[in-house]
């Protein structure tokens, strides 16, 4: 799967400019939908999809107890579970991370106790027998569990969803461009990087401050300029949008910006098809419905990358 142009494109500075790249992206966004329903078909993604499908969402309870004894955890899971489920093994001297798991039993249907709880308490319910009771949840144990930063084994699969291509020059002019984009950003490395596996965020403050933007460090600069690109699509389309509900959608935008401007400046980002197949939000096609503001907000990065290197070039 590879987007099938990935020479820097350029239109005539002229009356028509903007229409043209609106044309060319929405052929761009066409292209998009295409690999995003290929990728949701592929092997790769059926294999990835198998093996995520063995995590747990976990409560926001554990998430927090996850994150408080180990903060870079991003795939957690029992012992016997890396064993039989991810052919890993725990490394040895590994501390465990203690989580909440449910204790699903028989339970009395008027006290709702298991049975050895329901005999030790006042409820006088006797009209079914415990072998007669449904079960249900009666209560929580701590359970320990593994990141797997703490396992070796077999790799799991992953997605190939890095940008690549020639990006010299790109990323200096795209950092540059944040003032005229008017929002902050700092690459971070990624022994410092406190964000776990999200490659990069954009933190929105008081409506006084702009929109700071944190981007991991990283060998591929054109995948790091594409990050960078998604979190500026953040700052221009999503500031006012505190619905948790709207995450999916928020990231299809900020996905398909990141993959206009990459494409417009050469990357190769068909990478963006297994981001976001991965999200299964939006059907793909959604992405069409949210055109004029995946549109605009391309648009005015690409022109402030284009004016820095302008100036440049004076």
């Amino acid at each position: 799967m590879t987007t099938s142009d990935c020479s820097q494109v350029s239109f005539d500075d002229s009356d028509t400019r903007r229409e043209e790249m609106h044309s060319t992206m929405e052929t761009w966004v066409d292209d998009l939908v295409e690999e995003v329903n290929d990728a949701v078909s592929s092997e790769q993604f059926q294999e990835w999809l198998d093996v995520q499908s063995h995590f747990h969402d976990y409560s926001y309870r554990n998430t927090l107890l996850i994150t408080r004894q180990c903060p870079h955890a991003t795939h957690v899971a029992g012992y016997r579970t890396w064993q039989n489920e991810f052919d890993r093994h725990v490394k040895e001297g590994e501390s465990a991370i203690w989580i909440w798991t449910p204790i699903i039993a028989k339970q009395c249907p008027k006290c709702e106790n298991s049975p050895s709880y329901h005999d030790r308490s006042d409820c006088e319910y006797d009209e079914t027998s415990p072998e007669e009771w449904s079960k249900g949840l009666v209560g929580f144990r701590p359970a320990p569990v593994f990141d797997i930063s703490q396992t070796e084994g077999e790799p799991l699969p992953e997605l190939e969803t890095e940008a690549t291509g020639n990006s010299d020059g790109l990323l200096p002019a795209l950092l540059e461009a944040a003032t005229s984009l008017e929002v902050e950003v700092e690459v971070i490395s990624q022994l410092d990087w406190p964000h776990g596996d999200a490659k990069g965020v954009c933190k929105y403050r008081t409506p006084a401050e702009q929109p700071l933007i944190e981007a991991q460090d990283r060998e591929n600069t054109a995948d790091l300029a594409v990050i960078v690109v998604h979190e500026y699509g953040h700052a221009r389309l999503h500031g006012d949008v505190n619905d948790e509900t709207e995450r999916s959608k928020r990231e299809l935008e900020a996905e398909a910006v990141g993959y206009i401007v990459g494409r417009y400046f050469g990357l190769d980002t068909s990478g963006s098809a297994f981001y976001l197949a991965a999200w299964q939000g939006d059907e793909p096609e959604a992405i069409f419905g949210r055109l004029e503001r995946i549109s605009l907000a391309a648009q005015e990065i690409i022109d402030a990358i284009n004016e820095v290197r302008n100036n440049e070039w004076q």
